[in-house]
């Protein structure tokens, strides 16, 4: 596992710390939760770069208007960037889980309050700054959408690379199920603040098994440095302790799983 996560498992004194796992008798339907309202500008997207720890895609956050508002959300947050987490096999990956069910890797679209913070760094410090969709990855038919994304792996290998992005839009790598759990909680790397509202989607987006292994040729180390492949790059799971985690949906136990 990477150095990131080699720490102290939960932050000190943090009572709202991410990811958990989404259990059924945890969850309460809430009918009040209206569907969230997802609306990108394409054009926004700016690069993509390999972090040293993940594959992330960033956007011109400066465009009003262009990221998500409804659902648990009071004001507009706007996109800022998405990226994913991925284990070095099929089996697990996920950062969330449901029922204890690991999937093999999840995708995560950030955003930050852009009515109560001036910019995103402000946004991560301060309550209720940020927004996170969670999208479960399984295995299955090819995606296209994510296939842009794989075709541009092999340009950014190693630590700190990036390269110029064209037009995405990431709604594209959404279900089209909005149904959703949300519930108050952290960024899963640091500095691990618990400023996230979290909207994890209930159904997970099919990607092809070789779609999935192109993550795995990324790399955690800089050219020059001893090769170290970038997998397992997910918090271990931390307690809900006394959290409400609510649904969007209302369903019986055993009908997310598909």
């Amino acid at each position: 596992m990477h150095p990131l996560w080699k720490g102290p498992a939960s932050k000190p004194g943090g009572s709202r710390q991410s990811p958990i796992n989404i259990r059924w008798r945890d969850s309460v339907y809430d009918p009040g939760l209206h569907p969230l309202r997802v609306s990108y500008d394409a054009a926004a997207c700016r690069y993509a770069w390999n972090t040293g720890y993940l594959f992330q895609v960033e956007f011109d956050d400066a465009i009003e208007g262009a990221g998500i508002s409804g659902g648990p959300l009071e004001n507009h947050y706007r996109l800022k960037q998405f990226h994913f987490h991925w284990g070095a096999v099929n089996e697990w990956g996920s950062e969330h889980t449901v029922e204890d069910h690991v999937y093999p890797a999840e995708l995560h679209l950030v955003h930050w309050n852009a009515v109560k913070y001036p910019n995103y760094k402000e946004a991560v410090m301060g309550e209720n700054g940020l927004a996170v969709i969670g999208v479960f990855l399984k295995l299955g038919s090819h995606h296209e959408a994510l296939q842009t994304l794989v075709d541009i792996l092999p340009e950014i290998k190693h630590k700190d690379a990036r390269v110029a992005m064209g037009p995405f839009e990431p709604s594209c790598l959404l279900p089209t199920c909005r149904d959703y759990w949300t519930y108050p909680g952290s960024l899963t790397t640091p500095p691990l603040t618990e400023s996230v509202t979290w909207i994890i989607q209930k159904k997970p987006i099919e990607v092809a098994a070789n779609q999935l292994a192109a993550f795995r040729t990324l790399l955690f180390t800089a050219l020059g440095e001893e090769e170290k492949t970038m997998v397992n790059n997910y918090r271990p799971l931390q307690s809900l302790m006394n959290r409400k985690l609510r649904a969007s949906f209302q369903a019986t136990e055993g009908s997310t799983r598909s």
